[in-house]
């Protein structure tokens, strides 16, 4: 049963799902979920991995057909028999895989399908580009319209899949994971879009993982769990605590595992390390010790990873791993059996195969472990990776089911499962619970202290202050490529951390 804690409004509907219900092979997805969305509105729908949401989306967007429920749109019932049906009505849905078109121009990909504008069956060019500029006039973006879609930046795409919606008349937005690869700036030219799009009426629907983006851009949220909606709520009467306690049903302090697992064991050490934005980087870690790496963007933190990793060459420094000295430009190769191994931050394009199977992804790392004789053992592949599956917890049909079917969580475990099967002394971890909601989060904090535990000594870097300070045992915080400080991570504080990542050696 829903609760709803909202501020009376009397303006009907631009977007409602009422006692929906939907099932696949016996398993309820949807158990009567009732969700709404006013014109002129910025909407959050919450909710951790497996919760509905994506369920919920497809149903209102008519990619699937409700058991039961219904939907109104603008006051009306509605029943959508497909994508299209619901484009007409108003209703589009952007996803996080972006769908612009790489070999065609950016006026194309904006009026691609039923609006492309002809003459005399013909497409007329003139026109087609002057409706193209004033959809990105609009968004108050300048974008070329002849640029092909494949020379487009991440938010540039985004700006473009926005254009066509809103070609197409979209009275309701449905956003996923927008800004999942936007940086600082993009996300807050982004957010003027959005408000912009919200004076003027249109319903947004803002599904995301970054809990401070909600609380900054959203007037109202829901929040689902278990296929039903929990709570419904003015963002301004609740906060981020308060959120999560709902999402996962437990208080937000408990998403973090105990410390303690530290020994004064040296694995790997880093001495006057430099690199094109990296300089003069020195520092231990310990078997068994989470050592979070902070500091802004730019400062150098992820090209530090990449350097240990063997990715990028560093021009500088050495690198000592179990007592034994790297040479001065190893291979990714020769780092990994060296017992180095990195989970990136870019775990789709950088970390998995998305057409490949769980156990092909698994194998392509560990070949020599599941080699005999020169010859592929396809029961030590599915060995590994069942293993795998069950130690983390993936959520998936079987080990042959692609990574691209999986939730981002599960794509995230699977890269830790191929590199965990190779036993590493250090695991690098870039952003480790980046687009993950909180429930899947708590399972990486929960894993990241097990490795410690067992020995590993784990180096994670993450814009998140509170996930630092939670998750690390040290905390190194870095300014400008520089080392700016190095703290215990009990006991530190936001402001603390935020000192060393401004260059500061002490609190204002």
């Amino acid at each position: 049963m829903t609760i709803v804690q909202t501020a009376l409004d009397e303006r009907p509907a631009a977007l409602e799902a009422i006692d929906i219900v939907k099932s696949f092979d016996g398993v309820h997805a949807l158990r009567g979920v009732t969700f709404d969305v006013r014109p002129g509105e910025i909407h959050a729908l919450l909710g951790e991995n497996g919760a509905g949401k994506s369920t919920l989306i497809k149903v209102v967007t008519g990619l699937y057909a409700p058991d039961s429920g219904r939907i109104r749109r603008g006051g009306e019932d509605h029943q959508f028999s497909s994508v299209r049906d619901a484009r007409r009505a108003g209703v589009v849905a952007l996803y996080q895989e972006l769908s612009v078109v790489p070999t065609i121009s950016v006026a194309e990909n904006i009026l691609l399908g039923e609006h492309m504008p002809t003459r005399a069956g013909v497409v007329d060019g003139r026109a087609l580009v002057k409706t193209a500029k004033a959809q990105l006039e609009r968004l108050h973006q300048k974008i070329p319209t002849r640029k092909l879609g494949m020379d487009l930046s991440p938010v540039q795409q985004t700006m473009v899949s926005l254009a066509r919606a809103l070609a197409a008349d979209a009275r309701v937005l449905i956003l996923d994971e927008p800004t999942a690869s936007l940086t600082d700036t993009e996300i807050r030219d982004m957010f003027e879009v959005l408000r912009s799009l919200r004076d003027e009426g249109v319903a947004i629907v803002y599904v995301s993982h970054r809990l401070e983006e909600v609380f900054e851009l959203c007037d109202r949220l829901t929040i689902m769990r278990n296929g039903q909606t929990i709570i419904t709520k003015d963002v301004a009467d609740t906060n981020i605590d308060e959120v999560i306690s709902t999402m996962v049903g437990r208080a937000p302090e408990s998403l973090y595992p105990d410390r303690g697992t530290a020994t004064t064991d040296v694995v790997l050490d880093v001495a006057n390390l430099d690199g094109r934005r990296v300089k003069d980087v020195s520092f231990t870690a310990y078997a068994g010790e989470v050592l979070g790496i902070g500091g802004l963007a730019g400062s150098g933190r992820s090209e530090l990873l990449r350097i240990l990793a063997g990715a990028q060459r560093h021009r500088g420094g050495v690198i000592t791993i179990g007592g034994e000295t790297l040479p001065a430009r190893p291979a990714v190769g020769r780092v990994l059996d060296a017992g180095i191994a990195l989970v990136p931050e870019e775990r789709r394009s950088q970390g998995v195969m998305l057409g490949a199977s769980i156990q092909d992804n698994i194998a392509l790392a560990n070949i020599a472990s599941v080699s005999r004789g020169g010859l592929v053992s396809g029961g030590q592949i599915a060995k590994i990776a069942k293993r795998g599956m069950a130690d983390l917890q993936i959520k998936a049909r079987s080990t042959r089911q692609p990574v691209g079917e999986l939730s981002g969580g599960n794509q995230q475990k699977v890269v830790l499962a191929k590199m965990l099967a190779r036993r590493p002394k250090v695991l690098l971890m870039d952003e480790p619970t980046r687009g993950i909601d909180v429930g899947t989060k708590a399972e990486i904090y929960r894993l990241i202290r097990e490795l410690a535990a067992g020995g590993t000594a784990v180096i994670a870097v993450s814009s998140e202050l509170p996930e630092l300070i939670g998750m690390s045992d040290r905390i190194l915080i870095m300014h400008e490529g520089a080392v700016s400080g190095v703290v215990p991570a009990e006991g530190a504080d936001d402001e603390l951390l935020l000192s060393y990542a401004y260059g500061r050696s002490e609190r204002s």
